[in-house]
């Protein structure tokens, strides 16, 4: 767990580890000064040639008061439960500019990819310019590098951009899964009780090809998400039903194996696919908008509901092929939709503008398809609502 924290705080503190300011204008920093290793392998969260720039502005000048969000503390403490996106939305209107934040970052932390609780954020503002500096027990001890083996402990666990309890099943798991691989998957063939559906503890009948694993997820055959413009199915999403470990091999001249059922989050029987667990993901995504402009629309809420809200996860029809990155923000919006107006003598269709609707962050890459996780929402958000660059 504590390494889990260590890799998704990595890009979390990009945004929110403070400048060290001594006078009225922030000091310009000093790049050729060597960053810090990183830890345990972990590496730094890659940062593009225009963020870098607009990074090495902010240091200079900080940024327009404008910029900071009504009643931005002058001095905050980060406790744990924190997430990076909640502290950025405290102190600028628009969160998604981390580049901003993370610029202020660049003289107060030999490597500021960490931000831990107990760090005390100071707002500083002087010339029309607003800037932030850290300072407490938070702040993370210089390292010194020698030749030889060290041990040495794990430093405090650092907040993560969201909160680990919404996305880490999605990030533990495929959800999005080709045809082909869900065909070739091991499956369900018989019950070894006379129930109809599986819970925990019970023993079941696989066939297939189970090459070396031993552990399990078990997935609903796929359902097709499809491109709203073309049709054209774009990848096949699965339902996460549960976790079996296998106990006996393929055995017999029908090579059937024997699994136990460890845990069930769904109905579970004859028919359904096994994938082998993958190793847990921990990724570092950090809000930001995207680098390029890029227009979407969401083609499922995740799970049985039509509906989605704050802290919902929703699929979109964007993914790594269209430029989209982990921790892009979006706005959400109810498209534009034509209505009769009866107001009139002579009732006319006319056109209702698109309603800006809310926000979601890119926290799960695919090809032509990404999982968001739903910031705000003032209203339901369903299937055809648009997303687009803020």
């Amino acid at each position: 767990m504590q390494f889990k924290c260590i890799k998704l705080a990595a890009a979390a503190a990009c945004c929110l580890c403070a400048a060290a300011v001594t006078s009225a204008a922030p000091t310009q920093p000093d790049m050729s000064a060597p960053s810090a290793p990183s830890l345990h392998g972990l590496p730094d969260y890659p940062v593009t040639t225009q963020q870098r720039a607009r990074a090495e502005a902010a240091a200079r000048a900080g940024v327009p008061l404008a910029e900071l969000s009504a009643g931005a503390p002058a001095r905050y403490t980060v406790r744990r439960g924190d997430t990076l996106w909640a502290l950025a939305a405290m102190y600028l209107r628009r969160p998604w500019n981390w580049p901003q934040l993370w610029g202020m970052n660049l003289t107060r932390i030999r490597d500021p990819h960490w931000i831990f609780p107990g760090q005390v954020l100071v707002l500083h503002e002087a010339g029309g310019r607003a800037w932030l500096s850290a300072e407490g027990r938070g702040a993370l001890p210089t390292v010194r590098l020698e030749p030889g083996v060290r041990v040495e402990p794990l430093p405090p666990p650092g907040i993560p951009t969201l909160d680990p309890q919404v996305v880490a099943s999605f990030l533990a798991r495929p959800l999005i899964i080709e045809p082909e691989q869900l065909a070739r998957a091991p499956r369900i063939v018989a019950l070894a009780s006379q129930r109809s559906m599986l819970a925990p503890g019970d023993r079941a009948f696989v066939r297939g090809p189970l090459g070396h694993a031993t552990h399990f997820d078990v997935y609903r055959p796929a359902r097709p998400l499809r491109e709203p413009a073309s049709g054209r199915i774009i990848a096949w999403q699965a339902d996460y039903l549960g976790r079996v470990d296998l106990v006996h091999g393929p055995k017999g001249p029908d090579a059937v194996a024997t699994v136990d059922v460890r845990h069930v989050v769904r109905d579970m029987g004859v028919g359904d696919r096994l994938i082998a667990r993958p190793p847990r993901q921990f990724l570092d995504f950090t809000p930001h908008a995207p680098a390029h402009p890029i227009r979407g629309t969401i083609v499922a809420t995740y799970g049985d509901f039509s509906i989605a809200g704050r802290n919902s996860v929703v699929v979109i029809d964007r993914g790594a092929a269209d430029g989209l990155q982990r921790g892009d923000v979006l706005v959400i919006e109810q498209p534009s939709r034509r209505v009769d107006d009866r107001t009139m003598a002579k009732p006319a269709e006319i056109e209702l503008p698109a309603q800006r609707d809310g926000l979601l962050m890119v926290f799960r890459l695919f090809h032509h398809v990404a999982y968001g996780l739903v910031l705000r929402a003032p209203r339901e958000v369903v299937a055809g609502d648009d997303v687009r660059a803020p």
